[in-house]
């Protein structure tokens, strides 16, 4: 059992890192996992963990922080008839298998690469964030049987090396086949709910490797940053959203665009030595 002079610090700062998520989630719908990710490596790191399987174990929370707010979300988004069940239905299979496939690619890749696997789809999102129209359009339907079967694993694959749920993939891509804003939103919640629960059951099974691991990590989930952040994002993502009502969101978009890209360059720089 860790001393309790151990577990304050890391409470103290999971406990920031949640309430922060869940107001940028509630402010601008963006999903946490991409915040989370680099915050929990920080945060680990700086309080003497890893880094032998740091990175795993930040996807792997992560995730499973990514379950319970997807449950929430396709819940409230159902209610409003704004998920669309048949993209789900033929986007599912393929996501789960893309998740799959990449727990097992996760677990063989060292910190390194993980890290720079992360910069790199970081200062992806972030671009489009910053600079993505809404009148780009690759299509005017979703795929067809084939461009489905290709592109859902791989958006489930690329989703589990970040550790992130849907939306940064999913609502991109709906929107660009002619997906109206809010379906895709609603949409690539159950997106992330596929994502994150086959995720979350590997990671929980596949034993963590390293010696200097968080206190009370079960596989690669840390029960502690993991039930830390969903409490606090239930009370703040709430408030993000009374601030999305009260002010312009558009140009705080672009800031955290910018945000993101620099956590992104930021693990990039460590990936590489720098």
């Amino acid at each position: 059992m860790p001393e309790l002079s151990e577990l304050l610090p890391m409470v103290a700062l999971i406990l920031a890192i949640g309430a922060v998520a869940g107001v940028i989630a509630g402010l601008l719908g963006v999903g946490g996992g991409i915040v989370l990710v680099p915050a929990f490596y920080f945060a680990f790191e700086g309080l003497g963990y890893g880094p032998e399987g740091l990175m795993q174990i930040c996807l792997a929370t992560s995730l499973a922080t990514i379950v319970v707010t997807s449950i929430r979300s396709v819940h409230g988004h159902n209610k409003k008839g704004a998920v669309d069940w048949g993209i789900l239905k033929a986007w599912g299979p393929g996501i789960v298998i893309g998740a799959a496939l990449g727990v097992v690619a996760a677990s063989g890749l060292r910190n390194e690469a993980l890290m720079a696997i992360f910069g790199v789809l970081g200062v992806i999102v972030g671009l489009y964030m910053a600079f993505g129209r809404a009148e780009w359009r690759l299509g005017e339907s979703m795929p067809g049987t084939v461009g489905t079967a290709v592109t859902s694993p791989v958006l489930g694959f690329l989703s589990v090396l970040m550790g992130i749920g849907g939306g940064s993939f999913g609502v991109p891509m709906m929107t660009l086949f002619g997906q109206p804003i809010h379906r895709a939103v609603a949409t690539a919640a159950g997106f992330g709910l596929l994502i994150a629960v086959p995720s979350v059951i590997g990671f929980l099974l596949i034993g963590g490797e390293g010696a200097n691991r968080p206190p009370f990590t079960i596989g690669q989930v840390n029960l502690v940053a993991f039930l830390l952040v969903v409490a606090m994002t239930l009370i703040t993502t709430p408030i993000g959203v009374k601030l999305a009502h009260a002010m312009d969101p558009k140009p705080l978009k672009r800031v955290f665009a910018l945000f993101i890209m620099v956590m992104a360059l930021n693990m990039l720089r460590k990936a590489f030595g720098f």
